[in-house]
């Protein structure tokens, strides 16, 4: 069949050449772009809004190649396809969405019992948003349970951490008027160090952070010894002060991989312990959990409770309306993959973090201060050799082929060194792995030739994400 009728039929309409994006049709939004910063006068096509944000989008840099992010950037299209059916739902409405509610205990239960709850089946726990405000939650029952044993008038409460400790707990001290106490970094040890923290701590301390798995360089903090560190002071003081790990990372990775590893409530000093499940705990953003030992270390007064299906649902949270696709995707993800399922996920993320920082330390042009054999996380920094050019660079050339690899310096004590992290996740496998050697292979040879690192400004990092 013709694709016209040719000119002897000038009754018929000629054949349109124009493809979308050559449109004549201003209202069709291709011959001058929409108002950034205020509202269309008229509405657009929804083929025309789409593609209009689409294209935008595509600026974006590539997130299966962000090596910087710990959030995750892969799951199943069945995980998809159970978020886009409960997208609509508003996780705080949980008598209005009894099973999304049900889902999140079960949740909670998996976890207390993944983590030695001495009772998992009477957990106390919740979903968040993510971390941060998993975080807020278990500051707040700190300071709570710290306000009702302590009487004295305009005495100020403080709380020990590690310098290196997330964003979040500077935002908690800040918002909740805490005074933050800060181990430093000394020499090669980049995280907390027990017997400091427990020096820094006093009758109107609330609780010791220990973050297993820390976002500067992958490291687990010595949750064993911290509470070692604290049972000594008590002895010699009286002074009862309570441990919250902040396992953003290493709270789903540790107990498939390092099952050993003391950390959990198995301490009894630990109190109460957060997570992301949407970092290593495969679930596309943002969901985290809060979870306490038991009901004496989250304050009664702190839980609001919803009453549905004739029982009682208690609920604790900063955020109200947010949907309940996470929730529902976390379950999914535990019922899919189950112990062995997720003790195989982080292996693998494992073996491709440590063959990679071999990889890198293999060119000879850097110095590894991790291996990713805690976290799936790496540190390094240029040898002590190279001077023609330092992390900053590296990173931003790494951005030309599309790799998001965070520079940054390390707080005080350390500013005087600045690394390149890599965080290896579920999705970024053997094979982007080796391409991203070949590329920083061959970026090399162009740097070395540089006379200098180039001008910057030394207080910004470059992609950092916790």
């Amino acid at each position: 069949m013709p694709l016209h009728k040719g000119p002897d039929k000038p009754d018929e309409r000629p054949l349109s050449v124009n493809p979308f994006f050559g449109e004549a049709n201003p209202v069709a939004g291709m011959i001058e772009a929409p108002p950034k910063h205020r509202l269309p006068d008229a509405p657009l096509p929804p083929s025309t809004a789409y593609q209009l944000v689409h294209d935008e989008l595509m600026l974006d840099g590539n997130s299966r190649l962000n090596l910087a992010t710990f959030v995750t950037t892969w799951m199943e299209p069945q995980a998809g396809i159970l978020m886009g059916e409960c997208r609509d739902k508003n996780m705080i409405d949980k008598d209005e969405y009894p099973r999304t509610a049900e889902l999140e205990r079960r949740c909670v239960a998996m976890l207390a019992d993944l983590w030695n709850a001495p009772d998992s089946s009477a957990a106390v726990g919740c979903s968040t948003t993510g971390s941060s405000e998993a975080c807020m939650l278990a500051g707040m029952a700190l300071k709570r349970r710290w306000s009702k044993r302590n009487r004295t008038a305009g005495a100020r409460p403080n709380l020990v951490m590690g310098i290196n400790v997330q964003v979040c707990w500077d935002k908690f001290c800040n918002f909740w008027e805490v005074e933050p106490r800060l181990v430093p970094m000394e020499g090669d040890r980049f995280h907390l160090d027990p017997q400091a923290a427990a020096a820094l701590c006093d009758e109107n301390t609330i609780g010791v952070v220990g973050i297993l798995g820390s976002t500067f360089d992958g490291s687990y903090e010595p949750i064993a010894e911290l509470c070692a560190a604290l049972d000594e002071l008590q002895e010699r003081t009286g002074f009862d002060i309570p441990v919250h790990v902040d396992g953003a990372s290493g709270a789903m990775v540790a107990p498939f991989l390092d099952e050993d590893l003391a950390w959990d409530f198995r301490l009894p000093r630990v109190a109460s312990i957060n997570t992301s499940g949407h970092k290593y705990g495969l679930v596309y953003p943002g969901v985290g959990w809060a979870l306490w030992r038991d009901h004496e270390a989250l304050p009664e007064e702190l839980v609001f409770r919803v009453n549905y299906l004739g029982g009682d649902m208690p609920t604790f949270a900063l955020n109200f309306s947010r949907p309940g696709a996470q929730v529902v995707a976390q379950y999914y993800t535990f019922l899919r993959l189950g112990r062995e399922g997720y003790r195989a996920v982080q292996q693998c993320t494992r073996d491709v973090a440590l063959r990679l920082a071999e990889r890198v330390e293999a060119l000879g042009d850097f110095r590894l201060l991790t291996r990713g054999d805690q976290l799936p996380v790496f540190a390094f920094t240029t040898a002590h050799d190279v001077t023609a050019y330092d992390v900053f660079d590296v990173s931003r050339r790494l951005r030309e082929s599309g790799w998001l690899v965070p520079a940054y310096t390390f707080p005080p004590n350390r500013e005087d060194l600045s690394v390149l992290r890599v965080v290896c996740r579920n999705g970024f496998s053997a094979d982007l792995a080796e391409l991203f050697v070949e590329d920083l292979r061959r970026l090399l040879p162009e740097l070395r030739r540089q006379p200098h690192p180039l001008t910057r400004d030394k207080e910004a990092a470059t992609g950092f994400h916790h």
